[in-house]
């Protein structure tokens, strides 16, 4: 004869206080939530402009007490539209302007590379006007092939 508890007598099943009504309130989250990006868009152009900056100052004796700063926006457009960069002279500044350096500039290929080779040209462009010469005169040693 098997063994068989009677209705009145079995006590109401119950789950362990470790779970929840469906059973998963104990558990971790299987998939955790996005890390952040490394680095950000403004860390990546401050790097390009800061790298291109150094290059600059150690090659020209002129740009080494210049300022290379970065901000997002200018205060308003000139008759030629909206400037990429600010040369103050007398105060011995270049300010980069990040958004329409990032935004307006055509690449002919949108990836890392290109980008930060806007970047770097923008920098050389806005050394040359301060200096008064050609940006291709800026590094003659970054471009002879021979």
């Amino acid at each position: 004869m098997a063994w068989r508890r009677t209705r009145g007598s079995a006590a109401p099943a119950r789950r362990p206080d470790r779970h929840g009504r469906h059973g998963r309130i104990g558990r971790s989250p299987v998939v955790r939530p996005p890390l952040p990006p490394l680095e950000t868009r403004m860390e990546r152009f401050d790097l390009a402009v800061g790298t291109s900056a150094e290059f600059l100052r150690s090659a020209w004796p002129e740009l080494r007490e210049v300022r290379f700063e970065v901000a997002d926006m200018p205060q308003a457009s000139d008759e030629k539209g909206i400037p990429r960069w600010t040369v103050l002279r007398d105060a011995r500044r270049i300010i980069l302007y990040r958004l329409p350096i990032e935004r307006l500039s055509h690449l002919h290929r949108n990836d890392d590379l290109h980008r930060r080779m806007m970047i770097e040209g923008c920098v050389f462009r806005a050394a040359a006007e301060y200096l008064d010469r050609d940006p291709w005169d800026l590094g003659p040693e970054r471009f002879r092939f021979s």
